[in-house]
């Protein structure tokens, strides 16, 4: 098959073809929402895939507020959800 890249989502190891998105590796891990919205809590996932609607945002390696999909993966990637509003950095995905 085609190589592939492990990454943690949710601290879940999550193999992911080489090349692909952080997006990518929340959609293949199964997550019913890498996101909720600040002011109703609404669930979130990665929409547009394009870098344009923002619906994708996550927490990767420790940074709030990435856009998923325009991230690649790279081995050992800790990916999380990211709840409500944003915030600069989280010490529990350090």
């Amino acid at each position: 098959g085609a190589p592939t890249v492990d990454v943690l989502v949710e601290g879940r190891p999550t193999a992911v073809p080489e090349g692909a998105t952080a997006a990518a590796a929340l959609l293949l891990a199964g997550m019913p929402a890498n996101r909720t919205t600040p002011v109703t809590g609404a669930p979130r996932l990665p929409f547009c895939m394009m870098g344009v609607c923002f619906d994708c945002l996550a927490v990767i390696d420790g940074v709030a507020n990435r856009q998923a999909c325009m991230v690649a993966v790279r081995p050992g990637m800790r990916i999380a959800r990211q709840d409500g509003a944003r915030l600069a950095y989280r010490d529990d995905q350090a």
